[in-house]
């Protein structure tokens, strides 16, 4: 006589990821650490604490967790920081990610700020990665060691060439910083043309407390491009990434040119995303404060898709960024601690 096997249903039959607001959650931005080899003045303070070893998430746990992510419909990971190649074991987890590609993931990506990009770049494109952004202000060497106040801009172009010649597709994500880089538009353009990158542009975001006003250096992107505009015909295109930027092709330029408006033009709306700290903290809002601690539970045996499923409920529409002078950010927490 046979006895039946019951088994338990396939992971990939999981609850799809729907928020209240009735959006598909498809793209997950995964922190590896808030850990960063530079230190951008937008970005983080000067001397910033970072988290103790015992509080971040292991490459295992990580691994655990997007799998389960995955399972339930999310279809792209991006893995940010801090500054993601720090992270130790950092080409591991994204071996071990890259293997989903296929198997519910459709795509791998990172932001880095090539800083550490020659030296991960084959192991990267071997996991599966296809395209990595990179974060460039600037191409004066002057203006990138004064707004990253550490870096080095040949180390960075250095790290976008051995990308490019390891086969993956580079996006450079420029912030817009009034006094400090209006300038470098144009010139940062020419670049992108002459070395096969794309180029976006991001308003500057109130998160963390930094030690320069934010207000001083705000500028909303339809002023940031003006001077493209007068040189330049551009078009509408229907291009998506799965982010919130809206993409345009350049009147004689085969750079494709995207545009993120948190503060002048509110994307909200059509939000897929959720983000995951190293800490194991899922965000539903890069603009807001709650969330839910997948930590203890994933440690300890608890109810982590129940903590998922509550995290959706209370993903708001929209964040509540603004910037005036004098004025607090938006959260406490810097960019860094949360993954862009």
């Amino acid at each position: 006589m046979q006895v039946a096997v019951i088994k338990s249903p396939p992971i990939a039959a999981a609850a799809p990821l729907i928020d209240g607001h009735g959006r598909r959650i498809s793209y997950l931005r995964l922190s590896v650490t808030d850990r960063c080899d530079l230190r951008c003045r937008y970005c983080m303070a000067e001397d910033m604490q970072f988290l103790p070893r015992s509080a971040v998430l292991s490459i295992e746990e990580m691994t655990e967790l997007a799998e389960r992510f995955v399972a339930r419909g999310i279809r792209r990971i991006r893995l940010t920081g801090g500054e993601p190649l720090v992270r130790r074991g950092i080409d591991t987890l994204a071996m071990r990610l890259g293997a989903l590609i296929g198997k519910g993931l459709d795509e791998l990506t990172l932001t880095t700020n090539a800083m550490r990009l020659a030296d991960h770049a084959p192991t990267l494109a071997a996991a599966g990665v296809r395209r990595v952004n990179v974060s460039l202000d600037t191409l004066d060497p002057a203006a990138f060691r004064h707004i990253t106040r550490v870096g080095d801009l040949a180390v960075a172009l250095n790290g976008i060439a051995a990308a490019r010649q390891a086969g993956l597709a580079v996006k450079i994500n420029m912030v817009a910083l009034a006094g400090l880089n209006e300038d470098q538009l144009l010139p940062m353009l020419r670049w992108c043309a002459d070395n096969g990158c794309d180029l976006t542009l991001i308003e500057t975001m109130p998160l963390g407390e930094v030690a320069d006003d934010r207000s001083d250096h705000y500028i909303p992107l339809h002023q940031f491009i003006a001077p493209l505009r007068a040189a330049h015909a551009l078009y509408p295109i229907d291009k998506r990434t799965g982010g919130p930027a809206r993409y345009f092709a350049i009147e004689d330029s085969p750079v494709t040119l995207g545009l993120i408006t948190p503060l002048s033009d509110n994307f909200c709306a059509t939000c897929n995303r959720i983000r995951l700290t190293v800490e194991g903290r899922v965000y539903m809002c890069l603009g807001q404060d709650d969330h839910v601690d997948l930590r203890a539970a994933l440690r300890e045996g608890g109810d982590v898709d129940g903590l998922i499923d509550r995290a959706l409920a209370g993903k708001p529409r929209a964040h509540d960024f603004r910037i005036e002078r004098e004025s607090t950010p938006a959260v406490a927490r810097h960019m860094s601690a949360t993954g862009g």
